[in-house]
């Protein structure tokens, strides 16, 4: 079976009895310049959260879904085996917000 994914069964009469292929893979979206004039306080909280939920994904995919269990050594050693520069204790927090919300 080739590696296209299968989806639930097609509504019409005709079609019943096949499952339907999907034959597109994901590709991440084209990467843009972040808006310009706003206030350097803007463009650190994004680059924050972007690191945040990078990090909580790769918690989540790792087996961590408590944020009990996300202590800022945890994350700070994901970060190292993720190859993200290590966070600041502020990130730290907003991972283990993230994962909390995420419920």
């Amino acid at each position: 079976m080739p590696a296209a994914a299968l989806t639930s069964k097609s509504k019409s009469k005709r079609n019943a009895s096949r499952p339907v292929m999907i034959d597109l893979t994901y590709a991440p979206l084209e990467k843009r310049p972040l808006p310009a004039g706003r206030p350097r306080e803007w463009y650190i909280t994004h680059n924050r959260r972007l690191k945040a939920m990078r990090l909580a994904i790769a918690l989540l995919d790792a087996g961590v879904y408590v944020p009990n269990q996300a202590s800022n050594t945890r994350i700070r050693s994901m970060a190292e085996d993720v190859g993200i520069h290590p966070p600041s204790d502020i990130t730290c927090h907003m991972v283990r917000a993230l994962m909390r919300y995420s419920r």
